[in-house]
């Protein structure tokens, strides 16, 4: 794909450069070798994004809820409670170099805070739509 700054861009499709003129705002789609911009998009058009996440313990199927509940998952895994940063709620494991924070309020935890949680715990959690 090549784009220009002024406002048109060339998306590279069927060995064609079709010039299409677009603004750069919006939310960018790639979608089967395509890059699109979807101007205005509507509810449900961003496949999920605007829906909530949760983070579910797969051994139980049960949705972390509440810190209270991760912190209960997260020991019996072997992660330690770090106290170092009082506005941040850390853990660490002692056999590795991670360390997971996340906000001190769980209301502020976000999907890229979840994925931190998935990728350091392989096979034990998973984020899906609420």
């Amino acid at each position: 794909m090549n784009c220009v700054i002024f406002n048109i861009c060339f998306i590279y499709n069927n060995l064609q450069l079709i010039p299409q003129k677009k603004t750069m705002s919006g939310v960018w789609v790639f979608k089967n070798g395509v890059v699109r911009l979807v101007e205005n998009p509507g509810p449900g058009s961003r496949q999920g994004a605007s829906r909530g996440k949760v983070l579910v313990h797969l051994p139980t199927n049960e949705v972390v809820t509440s810190y209270a509940v991760l912190e209960r998952m997260l020991t019996n895994l072997g992660w330690e409670r770090y106290y170092d940063d009082p506005d941040l709620f850390q853990f660490h494991k002692r056999s590795t170099v991670h360390l997971i924070s996340l906000p001190k309020n769980f209301n502020k935890l976000k999907s890229m805070h979840m994925y931190d949680i998935v990728v350091k715990n392989r096979n034990v959690f998973e984020v899906r739509d609420s």
